[in-house]
């Protein structure tokens, strides 16, 4: 099987090959795709040593202890404290360490970036917006998405405008490429989860809270989202397009919502 790995590889296209390289991950389009993937790749190289630890344990016992024609009945073991220690003790081991970088990896990703407040007023908290941070605000609804785009600098700091989907149509969100962006989330039904694959992040949606975080777009391009929480009959039908685009091709959405009013 191993022999056989190099020409599976070498008949895959160059998109599948990146796919292998990535261990299956999308390719990344945002700045808090480093962190998760290095505790992705971690999590497998884990999975591969306790894999051939366990493969090799049993394939050594079958052949090692495999019953000959003149053997009689083996004697019996019914305890043998290593043994337990051995496989009560390594485990915890195993599970501690990627506890510990599953931590430490949620720590990067959210560091500053994360915040969770009462959603009283249905406006953006201050609190949490970060600096010079594009604003926008994310409603999920049975069962499409609403994205508000709060005073930019481009509808002259004091304007908002919005897109607004339904389960019929999916709505358009428009990212700036390499600017960063705050998101705040609320939803006035029901629990959603706000999730683009290729941001290596998702938040839920939270009736009488207002969820934040924030990120940097990387790539230009068109992108699936979607409701990552099972929401009711048309939680399916929950999916958005995001659009990473240049500043120009921002600015200039955002004037043609505003001239649609």
């Amino acid at each position: 099987m191993v022999l056989l790995l190099p020409f599976v590889v070498a008949s895959c296209s160059s998109e599948d090959t990146r796919q292998i390289e990535r261990l299956a991950l999308p390719e990344p389009a945002s700045d808090r795709a480093n962190a998760v993937t290095e505790l992705w790749g971690g999590a497998w190289l884990a999975a591969a040593i306790v894999g051939v630890f366990v493969w090799g344990l049993i394939l050594w016992a079958v052949f090692r202890y495999r019953r000959r024609d003149d053997d009689e009945v083996p004697v019996q073991n019914r305890y043998n404290l290593p043994i337990e220690v051995l496989y009560t003790i390594a485990p915890l081991i195993v599970i501690a360490v990627l506890f510990f970088f599953t931590v430490e990896t949620q720590r990067e990703v959210t560091a500053g970036a994360y915040r969770s407040t009462p959603d009283l007023t249905g406006s953006v908290d201050p609190a949490s917006t970060t600096g010079d941070s594009h604003q926008i605000r994310v409603v999920g609804q049975k069962w499409a998405w609403t994205f508000s785009y709060i005073d930019e600098p481009a509808l002259g700091g004091d304007t908002s405008v919005f897109d607004i989907g339904t389960p019929a149509e999916l709505t358009n969100l428009y990212l700036p490429v390499n600017e960063e962006v705050t998101f705040t989330l609320t939803s006035p039904d029901v629990i959603h989860s706000f999730w683009v694959p290729e941001f290596y992040f998702k938040l839920d949606v939270i009736p009488g809270k207002q969820n934040s975080f924030t990120l940097t777009p990387t790539r230009e391009g068109v992108f699936r989202g979607r409701c990552a929480e099972l929401c009711g009959v048309y939680h399916s039908r929950m999916l958005f397009d995001v659009h990473i685009v240049s500043r120009a091709e921002y600015d200039q959405h955002l004037a043609d919502l505003e001239a649609a009013g």
